[in-house]
């Protein structure tokens, strides 16, 4: 009886194994070698300027992931579908339009707010309600990941589109697509731009692992956060040429907004993974890892972390809560003296009086 269950056990310990080793997996993950995380010191040193936030409920409308203002109305995003219009006064929150897929990043710009898409592609919502398609490919490549977008003083849009593997609508969730480019690590999205005199969209930069936020620089290069290096780029639209504007972040940066007197708000939705820096270089792990059931991967830990920085990409100061109280913050904007701090997944949209920098 002994022999048959420690054959048995054995059985099933070879079968584990061969699991663990064997079954396919989406990802095929490359060797890289991150910088030192330094952690939460120096100008990232920890403090509660995000804790205690006031929130204004948006309904049904979960996740309102990034915010405008026209015409002094906010306008945020969210993972259901909805565009809602927020008066920033009274509080009052109603749907505006619905695109049928998942609208990330936002931008008014002439009377007209643009829309990232991460199902749909590039987005236009005119004053009338009229929402229409703008571009959802690019030189016969379809974009499978629009995420967020800001729009030049002449009329380009530039967007990033996070994976062109693992598309945000082929893998159910945005989160879920954007953890399989992060873990293989290959670098499959690029930065795009439309020209809306010519309608035009166009590649300006690729490779890039996980590219989200964007903004335009005053000198008229773009800012991308690319989420999975830890760092943002400055990328000069005329002939793709990519610097480093700051590296090492102790956090995933998400969104990136431009902010009062040239400065610019990023948000670190979850403090970087110690398990995946030192896997790094060890995509066979990284393989293992994704064989294991969704809750025995390595978790996004909940802390909510905004960065202001100056246009030379200095940090000027943080805002931040180690609990974490407001989920997965995304980013901020100013208006009206407010800071108003955006989520991927929560009910509400949080804000704080603006403090002005000395």
């Amino acid at each position: 009886m002994i022999k048959k269950i420690l054959f048995g056990s054995g059985a099933l310990i070879a079968i584990g194994v061969a699991y663990l080793s064997l079954a396919p997996v989406p990802i095929d993950p490359v060797s890289w070698q991150p910088l030192s995380d330094e952690g939460h010191v120096g100008v990232f040193a920890p403090n509660t300027e995000l804790a205690n936030l006031s929130l204004i409920a948006v309904g049904e409308s979960i996740g309102p992931e990034d915010v405008t203002v026209l015409n002094g109305m906010l306008y945020a995003t969210s993972q259901t579908g909805d565009i809602t219009r927020i008066d920033p006064n009274t509080k009052t929150v109603s749907v505006v339009a619905n695109t049928g897929g998942v609208p990330l990043g936002i931008e008014a710009h002439d009377s007209v707010i643009y829309i990232a898409d991460a199902h749909k592609g590039l987005l236009s919502l005119t004053p009338d309600g009229t929402l229409k398609t703008l571009t959802d490919t690019v030189d016969g490549s379809p974009i499978l990941y629009a995420d967020d977008l800001d729009v030049s003083d002449d009329g380009v849009i530039y967007f990033s589109d996070a994976s062109t593997k693992f598309g945000a609508k082929a893998n159910g969730k945005t989160m879920a697509a954007s953890l399989l480019e992060i873990m293989e690590s290959r670098g499959t999205g690029r930065v795009l731009a439309f020209n809306l005199r010519t309608q035009q969209t166009s590649v300006i930069a690729d490779g890039l692992v996980f590219p989200n936020g964007v903004a335009m620089h005053p000198d008229g290069s773009v800012l991308v956060n690319e989420t999975g290096r830890y760092r943002v780029l400055k990328i000069d639209p005329a002939n793709g040429r990519m610097t480093d504007w700051i590296v090492n972040m102790p956090g995933f940066p998400d969104n990136i907004n431009r902010g009062p007197e040239g400065t610019f708000f990023v948000g670190l939705i979850s403090p970087r993974s110690a398990w995946l820096d030192e896997n790094a270089a060890k995509p066979n792990m990284r393989k293992v890892a994704m064989r294991l059931p969704p809750s025995m991967r390595p978790q996004a830990q909940h802390y909510g972390h905004i960065v202001q920085l100056d246009a030379g990409g200095n940090v000027l100061r943080t805002f931040q809560d180690p609990t974490g109280a407001y989920h997965d913050a995304t980013g901020a904007i100013v208006h009206e003296g407010i800071l108003y701090v955006t989520s991927l997944h929560e009910t509400d949209l949080a804000y704080r009086t603006y403090p002005e920098l000395n």
